[in-house]
């Protein structure tokens, strides 16, 4: 299908408070933005790279909103949807956004239907679970470090950030879109579903009984998930209790832990199929 030049599709923005642009508004207040996404069935992909991943996994814009300067910079996309191309000052923009836009553009873009579960285990021969990690940032390069080594899929927990969220698809410089990911109903019984489905499990915890993720690889399991808590308080006894192995990375000078995602991509390098 073949759509009008994106140039007759420019609304140009004078008001900071044009109700059209209502996607945008104040993107720093972080409540705002947990209330309202998942509501809409709405994220936002910042920065032409992260919008031609989302675009290129088959993701379907709303609108774009971008400083004029950018336009030259992508009419390609801009001409192949048939969406709204906001454009204003940097002024105009920041008092609508929050911030400084120097990222090049912003999409609203619609969510994905979810995936099943059943269906991304069955496809899948390392998976990463990530149980309540709060911490937008750690939940974008946990992604990144999966999407580049070898990790099919990342399951996340009821209570854990939102991989969709703004910072989260920036940090993850848009490999949330390429690995495909599970947010889980019933932790932990939807454990019980991943070992069924034949995956040892192992939980990256400081452990008595903990083996080294050396010692882990070395046992070179068909299926493997790891287990990735948040920072402080780590994983759950009940998490804890139903994991297969209990694993540790190795520390020198008396460190005894690394950033939980430092930690993912050392696991996820380890432990890759060979």
């Amino acid at each position: 299908m073949t759509y009008s030049s994106y140039e007759d599709r420019i609304v140009r923005l004078t008001d900071p408070k044009d109700p059209r642009v209502a996607d945008y508004t104040s993107l720093t207040d972080v409540a705002l933005r947990r209330k309202i996404e998942p509501e809409r069935g709405l994220y936002l992909a910042e920065s032409s790279k992260v919008l031609r991943r989302a675009l290129d996994a088959g993701h379907q814009p709303r609108s774009f909103f971008m400083a004029e300067k950018w336009l030259e910079d992508m009419p390609d996309i801009l001409d192949a949807y048939d969406v709204p191309v906001f454009v204003g000052s940097d002024e105009v923009l920041e008092h609508i956004t929050g911030f400084h836009l120097h990222r090049g553009a912003i999409a609203a873009m619609h969510r994905p239907a979810p995936l099943s579960l059943t269906d991304v285990l069955a496809s899948a021969r390392r998976v990463a679970i990530l149980e309540d990690i709060v911490d937008h940032t750690n939940v974008g390069a946990i992604f990144r470090s999966a999407a580049a080594l070898d990790v099919d899929a990342v399951l996340v927990t009821p209570r854990c950030a939102d991989p969709l969220y703004r910072r989260a698809v920036r940090v993850s410089m848009g490999t949330v879109f390429q690995v495909p990911w599970v947010r889980l109903e019933h932790w932990t019984a939807d454990l019980q579903a991943v070992k069924d489905a034949g995956f040892l499990t192992a939980a990256l915890a400081l452990s008595e009984n903990a083996v080294t993720v050396d010692e882990l690889a070395a046992e070179r399991p068909e299926k493997l998930a790891l287990i990735l808590g948040t920072e402080g308080q780590g994983l759950g006894d009940a998490t804890l209790f139903h994991a297969d192995r209990h694993v540790i990375i190795p520390m020198s000078h008396g460190v005894d832990s690394l950033n939980v995602a430092a930690a993912s991509a050392v696991a996820f390098w380890e432990t890759r199929p060979r």
